[in-house]
């Protein structure tokens, strides 16, 4: 199969990871044509090395489905290839290069995402992995991608950061951040996905709350946006605030990719009351430009 066979729209979903990406991943997996991959930027080190879980539950090496996405792009997966792409991700892909992304090595990073995407067959490909680098590299090489930021009230994003969930992958324990560290990030993520934007990158922002209020209309409304004109009638599968997913072959995520079957959809708002005054103020204090101009006030 080579590059130019298929071409594969890529739905980059950025900001910063506890925002609700793995979610709005998975109902744009259901929608027809769509197919949700996770985080592929930890395919390499989480999938290939590491032989991780599928989002079908088989070890990443077992799976049907990537085990042929391999076959197609790469003639089979391997370590080597996987070194030689984290090599090229700590060359090329960072975030401090977003303003000037130009590297000898971003045309050969950027051509083994192209053959990834291209080798699932999907004619639209999600992609999950946030990084506003990644989604720069891509954009900056040619691949025809819409960029996703998903945001999401930074004080929320600092209290699921601070707390402790087990990995169903391994039973280890997810990373932890304190607020500082976490608003720091949410303001440079984001940051870094506005000037995309102002670059002409096409940059669709979808705010978590938004999504949680009224699930069906807001893919539609986002279906709509990314050109996917099918998203209409294919959201056969959202009752309300009640989602039916199927299995997915999402390589990397929160652990609600693993879920199957019937699905609540409803906001967690629990840093309201559950949060420290002080965590809460050093959050609003470090992100409130941003916080501001994504429509987060109330007191700090």
């Amino acid at each position: 199969m080579t590059d130019h066979e298929h071409a594969t729209q890529v739905i980059y979903l950025g900001g910063l990871g506890r925002s609700g990406t793995t979610l709005l991943e998975r109902l744009l997996g259901e929608l027809p044509g769509v197919m949700a991959l996770g985080e592929v930027v930890h395919l390499w080190e989480r999938g290939v090395l590491a032989g991780q879980p599928c989002g079908c539950g088989a070890p990443f090496p077992a799976c049907p489905f990537w085990r042929q996405v391999g076959e197609r792009a790469f003639g089979g997966w391997s370590a080597r290839l996987a070194e030689r792409v984290l090599t090229l991700r700590r060359r090329v892909d960072r975030t401090r290069r977003v303003p000037r992304i130009a590297h000898p090595d971003l045309g050969d990073y950027v051509q083994v995402y192209r053959r990834l995407y291209a080798a699932t067959g999907a004619r639209v490909v999600v992609d999950s992995s946030k990084h506003a680098s990644l989604a720069c590299c891509l954009a900056s090489g040619g691949i025809d991608v819409r960029v996703v930021q998903v945001v999401r009230d930074p004080r929320a994003v600092a209290h699921s950061w601070g707390r402790t969930v087990e990995r169903p992958e391994d039973g280890l324990p997810m990373t932890r951040w304190g607020p500082a560290r976490t608003a720091l990030h949410w303001t440079a993520q984001n940051a870094a996905l506005e000037l995309l934007a102002r670059r002409g990158v096409p940059v669709t922002t979808v705010r978590y709350e938004d999504l949680l209020a009224d699930p069906g209309p807001a893919l539609a409304a986002l279906g709509h946006e990314l050109g996917l004109d099918e998203t209409a009638a294919g959201l056969s599968f959202i009752d309300g605030r009640t989602a039916w997913l199927g299995p997915s072959h999402t390589v990397s995520g929160n652990p609600m990719r693993f879920q199957v079957g019937r699905v609540k959809l409803r906001r967690d708002d629990s840093w309201a009351t559950a949060m420290a005054g002080g965590d809460r103020r050093v959050v609003s204090l470090l992100t409130w430009p941003l916080r501001l101009r994504y429509g987060y006030r109330g007191a700090a």
